[in-house]
């Protein structure tokens, strides 16, 4: 069950501030677990969720107006309906107000302090989970429209990681993998190095676990002979996702397990967060592949039955790329 967020309520988070898009998108994994969280309203198939702000970054303390099941939706679904900042609400328990974010994780198992007793608290396992269905999801949705629309991308696909490997993979990068990652690599451990493979967003290709312990391994070295306080080339906590191509790391996308953020990296030494957490990244890409005509940037096509993402600055008149429209 995946919770609807409209394109209104999205605007409207992007006003609220920085952290609130992230905030709520906390609340609908929560939702997707339990939807009857919230308390309920007096019209029929309304509640009212509160959001705990000082739980997140640069977010206010929010109240989430959401609709479930019928009279105003089918058995099962849930829609955001509205969120609007709120004065706070000292005092009420999660029974009373229906208040999520109040664990101090940020929502999505990382930790959001010290517990206040010095040590780091464990990422909770259940938003954990939560987080890997969704990505999985996702990611099933691309792979389901690779295969109806985009066959040579599909068949770009490698197969999935073993857990030895991928416990292999944590013990040579020396850092715990999400487990939304880990979700991903379990259905697909990369892509072959063939014509087509580059179909994610941006044209970029996911990376092998090989390619992500060799990339990990020389930033590290490169951070280690160059790197100080002031300049940072690498970090121990980045783990590289995609990149340029299948065998050109020139540029691509980090997970910051830190922060949750996937993020651009160049040879260049150029780091920014692009996105708001792996989830996000592929959840972008399957509605825009679902929805062509609403995308603002660049679109779904083909070439030669691969998907890319275009138009290109460099079109190919002996291949040439084709919209997606449905």
């Amino acid at each position: 069950m995946a919770v609807d967020i409209p394109a209104d309520v999205q605007e409207r988070c992007k006003d609220l501030g920085q952290g609130v898009g992230y905030a709520l998108k906390v609340l609908c994994i929560q939702l997707e677990d339990n939807p009857l969280l919230g308390t309920p309203l007096e019209d029929p198939s309304l509640y009212t969720a509160r959001i705990d702000g000082e739980t997140f970054e640069d977010c206010p303390e929010l109240n989430v107006r959401y609709a479930y099941g019928p009279p105003l939706l089918t058995e099962g679904q849930v829609q955001i309906r509205s969120v609007e900042g709120t004065p706070s609400l000292v005092g009420e328990s999660d029974e009373d107000g229906g208040e999520v974010g109040d664990g101090g994780d940020g929502g999505d198992g990382r930790d959001g302090g010290d517990g206040g007793d010095g040590h780091e608290q464990a990422p909770d396992p259940r938003l954990e989970e939560l987080g890997a269905r969704q990505v999985a999801r996702a990611w099933q949705g691309i792979e389901s429209w690779l295969r109806e629309h985009a066959p040579a991308s599909y068949a770009s696909l490698r197969a999935g990681a073993s857990e030895d490997e991928i416990a292999a993979l944590e013990a040579a990068l020396g850092v715990q993998v999400p487990a939304g990652l880990k979700a991903l690599w379990r259905l697909r451990a990369g892509v072959h190095r063939v014509a087509g493979a580059g179909f994610l967003l941006e044209n970029q290709a996911l990376m092998t676990p090989d390619a992500v312990i060799a990339f990990h391994q020389q930033q590290m070295l490169s951070q280690q002979q160059g790197g100080d306080d002031e300049f940072t080339i690498w970090k121990p906590s980045w783990i590289p996702v995609c990149s340029f191509g299948v065998g050109d790391h020139t540029y691509g996308l980090y997970l910051d397990t830190e922060t949750g953020q996937l993020c651009h990296w160049s040879r260049y030494a150029e780091r920014w967060p692009e996105f708001e957490s792996l989830t996000t990244y592929l959840e972008e890409m399957e509605d825009a592949l679902a929805a062509p005509s609403l995308v603002t940037g660049a679109r779904p096509g083909l070439v030669n039955g691969a998907l890319m993402w275009g138009p290109p600055n460099w079109p190919d008149p002996g291949a040439p790329w084709v919209p997606f429209t449905r």
